[in-house]
């Protein structure tokens, strides 16, 4: 017979003394933290022992598998086979995957995507998605898979059943300082994003200032942790690096980004955010064993068909259809621009403050439960590396109401320099379980 479970002092003794733990140990913490079993206090130990002492790639597997197994498993791809999903680790004016799930699934990929809402910094896509009237983004196993078959796609918000060791690990690294720890971070992301049961998923992985890692050393083992574990799940995957050294697109604010969805899903729309969502789909489909050519894409884009598909997808999930034919995204109404205070060249963005003044200006939440202003937006006018002459507008901001110094803090950060720079490549190496690849 089994010896009893060991106890969390003898756990943590041996993580502070930097010994790996193994599987009965990883999930004797996963199900305290599940079962309230562990005091916060204890938790909050293992998380420091962990983020000091590092986790392993086994570690880092059967926490990632523990947690998983902490709550609900869907299994979406017994019942639809070759469904996927998609990940992004959040930047600031990120509206991917309101693009790339409908051009998925017109062009015969289903995709069932949980998503988050903003964090820090980042903006949520549940949050954009919650501009439509009507839309229910609550989705449990049966509603998912009723929406994958009717209409190719599914998109909600985690439930409380899914991975609660989770929930719990994730509101204490934000409290003791582990919230960079890598192992840490995959097995919170996988935990979740592996609940649904996608056959294949990609990562979308931010470097640059206003990524969550800006280092692109960091990101590029961020992508082999998650590939990798998740390839040891047993679910097919790849991460592709892409730049945030500005915002991506040329509006941030939820109405804002909404609306530029739409215009990309019929074929307008900024090209920046056009290609990061090309290639992330060509990325999936070769994932998933399905020959699409980026024409294809292309077509299903520049023809509205993927628009439509979106229309017909939110209006399966409440949103209201005469709101989906003709959107009513109206922005603040106090328009304010940012003027370049010199000739010179965009040299840097601080995009990471922008997004966390974004929130502050009641586009995000300070805390959970605050509300969010969905007309509060950016637009931005010049790219990095953009010649400016003086006074020539870089962004305009639209605000609720005025506020010069919130202004000017916005204005402080767009750099202009004498001497011309060159923007990072947009989109960077793609990471698999071989080794990593080009464009």
């Amino acid at each position: 017979m089994p010896g009893p479970a060991p106890s969390p002092y003898e756990i943590l003794s041996r993580k502070r003394a930097g010994e790996a733990l193994g599987r009965t140990e990883i999930r004797a913490v996963a199900a305290g933290a599940a079962s309230g079993g562990w005091s916060d206090s204890q938790l909050g130990a293992f998380l420091m022992a962990a983020a000091i002492r590092g986790l392993d790639a086994a570690e880092t597997r059967e926490l990632t598998l523990a947690m998983l197994e902490s709550g609900e498993r869907w299994e979406l791809a017994r019942e639809i086979p070759g469904v996927v999903d998609k990940h992004s680790t959040g930047g600031v004016g990120d509206k991917v995957s309101l693009v790339l799930a409908p051009l998925l699934a017109v062009c015969g990929l289903p995709i069932a995507m949980l998503t988050g809402r903003g964090l820090g910094h980042t903006g949520g896509t549940a949050d954009k998605l919650e501009t439509v009237p009507g839309l229910r983004l609550d989705l449990d196993r049966n509603r998912a898979l009723g929406l994958l078959r009717e209409v190719g796609m599914a998109l909600g918000v985690a439930t409380g059943e899914i991975a609660p060791a989770d929930r719990r690990l994730y509101a204490l690294r934000d409290v003791t300082g582990t919230v960079d720890s890598l192992p840490l971070i995959v097995a919170s992301i996988l935990s979740k994003k592996l609940a649904t049961g996608a056959a294949a998923v990609v990562f979308d992985v931010k470097t640059g200032d206003g990524a969550f890692l800006p280092g692109v050393e960091q990101a590029r083992e961020l992508s082999r942790l998650l590939v990798g574990t998740s390839e040891e799940l047993g679910v097919r995957a790849s991460a592709r690096l892409t730049d945030m050294s500005q915002p991506l697109g040329d509006w941030s604010g939820n109405a804002a980004e909404v609306a530029e969805a739409f215009a990309l899903l019929e074929g307008a729309g900024p090209a920046e955010t056009r290609e990061v969502t090309l290639v992330l789909a060509l990325d999936i489909a070769r994932l998933a064993g399905v020959e699409v050519e980026r024409t294809d894409l292309e077509r299903a884009l520049d023809s509205g068909r993927a628009r439509e598909q979106l229309a017909r997808a939110l209006a399966a999930q409440g949103g209201e259809t005469a709101w989906l034919a003709r959107p009513e995204l109206p922005l603040a109404p106090v328009e304010r621009p940012l003027l370049a205070p010199r000739a010179g060249f965009l040299a840097a963005v601080r995009t990471r403050a922008l997004g966390l003044l974004l929130v502050a200006a009641g586009a995000g939440r300070r805390v959970p439960g605050d509300p969010i202003d969905p007309g509060v937006a950016l637009r931005y006018r010049a790219r990095l590396g953009d010649r400016l002459e003086p006074g020539e507008e870089m962004a305009r901001l639209y605000l609720r109401r005025p506020d010069p110094e919130l202004e000017r803090r916005f204005a402080a950060c767009f750099e202009v320099a004498e001497e011309p720079v060159a923007a990072p490549p947009l989109v960077g190496e793609r990471i698999a379980v071989s080794a990593p690849v080009s464009v």
